[in-house]
């Protein structure tokens, strides 16, 4: 078998573990979110960092322009100078936290995108968002390390190659924003 169908067989197998009710569950808490004009929040680091700022792009143009109702969302990991900052004055750990401080409010949504699970800065953010009452999301891979079991929300990849746990990451995401960009969510 050729290497690109041996690598598109296990991502098959690897978007087969997915559990779409909680796919589900992270489509309607969005709809809540937008509905009750509350901010979502997205970040991760390196490909995942790809990922949300793609995931955000994406709800803010395709679920947001000429719509009467509007997403409030932002990708941390899209703010460069700000990370930078507290990345050398402070600690690489701080890069994710720290914003939430100054901007998330209980009931927010604060969604953590990580093959391993086990990033310093991701779970250091997901701890606040959770001390403060936010929902918090985790799209996981690996066995969804410590992100896993302090998201209230695991969405899980289970695979441990990280290109196959990035993809299904990519996929969930366009799963949520597609069900509002189709129709499938009023």
């Amino acid at each position: 078998m050729s290497y690109p169908n041996a690598y598109k067989s296990a991502l098959f197998a690897a978007l087969d573990t997915l559990d779409l009710a909680k796919v589900e569950q992270a489509i309607d808490a969005f709809r809540v979110a937008r509905d009750e004009g509350r901010t979502i929040f997205v970040f991760g680091n390196g490909g995942s960092a790809a990922t949300a700022n793609h995931f955000v792009c994406d709800v803010i143009k395709g679920c947001s322009y000429g719509c009467d109702k509007r997403f409030k969302m932002m990708a941390l990991s899209e703010m460069l100078p700000t990370m930078t900052a507290y990345a050398n004055d402070v600690g690489y750990d701080a890069v994710f936290v720290e914003p939430l401080r100054n901007f998330a409010k209980p009931g927010d949504i604060v969604m953590a995108i990580s093959g391993s699970g086990n990033s310093p800065n991701v779970v250091r953010a997901i701890e606040y968002a959770n001390e403060i009452d936010c929902l918090t999301i985790g799209l996981t891979g690996f066995d969804g390390g410590k992100l896993g079991r302090l998201a209230k929300l695991q969405i899980h990849v289970d695979d441990r190659h990280m290109g196959r746990a990035e993809d299904g990451h990519m996929i969930v995401c366009h799963m949520i924003c597609y069900a509002f960009m189709d129709g499938a969510v009023a």
